[in-house]
């Protein structure tokens, strides 16, 4: 058995740029893993995946020539079955063993053993193993049904063969077009075949600049090299993107000292999908389109013609941009001077667009928002501005009567909050009438802010528009003003009420309306704002604001906020138990989990943590198990124990700091006053009986257990930190 490097290319016809990179990583993956499940692949052989506009490749190290045997044990049927009285094999064993390819005389090798209630007879044989050509086959079949093809083409194959096959009449289906398959082993070909086509050793290299027409491949090994050498291609999707990054940079320093292209992963995948020999020149435009928000210029840009704009130290954008080109001429003259030409339209396009936009103020235009569907069950854009509008006043309202004190700056503060938040709100669907925001829907809120700059209106109002989306996904910014967290709160509880209410709630990976974003967004806001305001107060305002538009969302709405909350704290760090702990006693304000976490977190530091959490898992379960609901109060006079005597003046001490610290926000002060609670509480379950006889002393002593439980679960249930 010999084992050579394999390397395997398909040549087709330009592939969609945006789902590139993942074919790449796909075609090579599967392929390997299943060359490796079939023997003929070492499970630590190297995967090189190589993937350009028109190839997808791959190439993996130490391939067999052919699979090793396998030893195979399997069950025929049970004894009872398969040998009479007289131990000789019924018909019906020697048909089975047939069928496997073994005559009467394996009957003697096959072996018994137990199987559930009764023997069995096994059939002992050797599998041989799959040789390269075989296993490869079936390889690349898996591979090829298994690509994530985000559109599949149906195309007519000229050149085939079989029985069935008519030149012009066969279809395939396949993500393109496909025109050539190398199979290489070493330097051997493998003769296999897929999409009507037979595996060789010739491919065809950059469509303009290739050296020679038709690159003969030596051996897998050779591939990359001959490629770029006589091909012009970089086949690696990974280094063909680092080169495009090195480009950038130098072209940019070129350009100008303090230059840099714009950062955009996204944007730098397509363009390797797009580009087999990357060449990067700079181009330029008027300096009169500068005066369009460089939010539009940069999108048009970047969507339009791919291209990578030039910013300056500061971030703002300059009237020169870089060009990664597929090809290399001597003179790029014509090249730079054809992409100034092209893109000049669609900066000028813009340029009209934001003149146009700005001869209508944005509160001509919220009369058209009533044309303008939002939901079938929920009304128009309209009806929805006017319900962000409601929902921000009840947001001011309910965030002024949790502010303490309230001072006269303070009133007049949330005055004026009211006031610019209901304006914001009122107006920030506005720009979704414009023809920049039509063009451009990624440009919401943004240009909505330009306009109402352009207007006179407060910079917060301004502010508040572009920032009432925020955020808008993991990781992005919070809105900067109190404005703008108003009416991002009020935005997204709109959307999460409403869409509740009528019954759309996400389903599996489904979530059409992005609510479990929004709901993420809405928990950002209060938590890393430390925003004093009850979510369930929230959504109860939020309500009447339908009519009788919905049904009331609020109880799975609420559990959807919770378990949205949990996986985020998950994701940032904190156990499964710290987590339950807490939300557990599903605190009003979610302003304060992060410091009741790094309480809780403090807390299970104690050397008696672990007792004291066993111990409250216990008194919840003694508390749960009582005929009647237990008050937490104790008669001193029926302290007739030590123990529990004991445990009470310890809770006498220690509640007082523990409620005084959890009033102040000292949650780590709280939870730790506790810890003294661990000798007395131990040394009351090891000698007080706490369902006495006497049904007095019984019910003293739940109360006493109450009153314990009471004051050590403000915090967080801190039961669930018991293993």
């Amino acid at each position: 058995m010999s084992t050579a490097n394999l390397l395997v290319e398909l040549f087709v016809e330009e592939l969609p740029p945006k789902a590139l990179k993942k074919l790449g990583e796909s075609f090579a993956n599967v392929l390997a893993d299943s060359l490796k499940s079939q023997g003929l692949a070492k499970a630590d052989a190297v995967v090189t995946a190589f993937a350009s506009p028109r190839r997808l490749a791959v190439h993996v190290t130490e391939v067999a020539s052919r699979a090793a045997d396998q030893a195979v044990q399997q069950k025929l049927m049970p004894v009872a079955v398969g040998l009479d009285a007289s131990g000789n094999a019924t018909p019906a064993l020697l048909k089975k063993l047939a069928a496997l390819g073994a005559g009467p005389e394996a009957v003697a090798g096959l072996k018994r053993a137990p199987d559930g209630k009764a023997d069995a007879l096994f059939f002992d044989s050797v599998k041989a193993g799959a040789t390269l050509a075989e296993g490869l086959q079936r390889a690349l079949d898996d591979t090829i049904a298994k690509l994530p093809i985000p559109k599949v083409m149906t195309y007519q194959l000229e050149q085939g063969e079989g029985a069935n096959f008519q030149p012009g009449w066969t279809s395939v289906n396949f993500v393109r077009p496909a025109h050539g398959l190398v199979a290489l082993h070493g330097d051997q070909e493998v003769q296999i075949g897929a999409l009507g086509l037979k595996a060789g050793r010739s491919t065809v290299g950059h469509r303009f600049e290739a050296r020679v027409e038709k690159i003969i491949l030596l051996t897998a090994d050779t591939y990359a090299e001959q490629m770029l050498h006589d091909g012009a291609v970089i086949a690696s999707f990974a280094e063909r993107r680092a080169e495009i990054e090195r480009q950038l940079a130098a072209a940019a320093a070129k350009a100008g000292a303090d230059l840099k292209p714009i950062e955009d992963d996204a944007l730098l995948d397509e363009v390797t999908a797009l580009v087999e020999r990357p060449n990067v020149l700079t181009g330029r435009f008027e300096q009169a389109f500068l005066e369009v928000p460089q939010e539009c210029l940069i999108l048009t840009m970047k969507a339009n013609q791919k291209y990578f704009p030039l910013l300056d130290a500061s971030g703002k954008l300059t009237n020169q941009f870089l060009i990664v080109s597929n090809i290399r001429p001597e003179d790029p003259s014509a090249v730079i001077g054809g992409n100034e030409r092209v893109v000049r339209p669609r900066l000028a396009d813009a340029k009209f667009f934001f003149d146009q936009d700005r001869k209508k103020t944005l509160e001509s235009r919220v009369g058209g928002l009533a044309k303008v569907v939002y939901h079938g069950k929920l009304g128009t854009q309209g009806d929805r501005a006017e319900r962000v509008r409601a929902i921000a006043h009840e947001i001011v309202k309910q965030w002024s009567l949790a502010t303490v004190p309230f001072t006269v700056d303070a009133k007049d503060h949330f005055d004026v909050l009211d006031i610019k938040a209901q304006q914001a709100a009122r107006l920030a669907k506005t720009d979704l009438l414009t023809d920049m925001v039509g063009e451009f829907p990624e440009l919401q809120g943004i240009m909505g802010a330009y306009y109402a700059r352009h207007e006179g209106l407060r910079d917060g109002v301004a502010i508040a528009i572009e920032d009432h989306y925020k955020p808008r996904f993991a990781g992005d910014a919070l809105p900067r003003n109190h404005t703008g967290t108003v009416v991002a709160l009020a935005d997204k509880l709109e959307t999460l009420v409403g869409l509740f209410g009528i019954g759309q709630l996400p389903t599996g990976d489904k979530d059409p309306f992005a609510l479990r974003r929004h709901a993420l967004g809405v928990i950002r806001i209060l938590v890393e704002n430390n925003l004093p305001l009850d979510l369930s107060a929230l959504i109860a305002a939020v309500m009447p604001v339908f009519g009788e538009l919905i049904s009331n969302p609020a109880e799975h709405l609420l559990s959807f906020f919770s378990d949205r909350l949990a996986v985020s704290l998950r994701e940032q760090g904190y156990s499964a138990q710290e987590v339950d702990a807490v939300l557990a006693l599903q605190p009003e304000r979610l302003g304060d989990v992060p410091r009741r976490l790094a309480a809780v977190r403090a807390f299970a530091a104690l050397p008696e943590a672990a007792a004291l959490a066993a111990a409250n898992k216990r008194v919840g379960n003694i508390l749960k198990k009582a005929e009647t609901e237990v008050e937490a109060k104790v008669d001193v006079a029926l302290l007739k124990e030590a123990a529990e005597a004991a445990l009470y003046e310890a809770l006498q001490a220690a509640a007082p700091k523990a409620r005084a610290a959890f009033e102040e926000g000292d949650y780590t002060a709280s939870l730790q006053a506790l810890a003294v609670l661990r000798a007395p509480v131990d040394a009351f379950f090891d000698s007080v009986m706490v369902n006495a006889d006497d049904a007095a002393l019984k019910a003293n002593r739940l109360g006493l257990l109450a009153t314990m439980h009471k004051a050590m679960n403000q915090v967080a249930d801190i039961s669930r930190l018991a293993a």
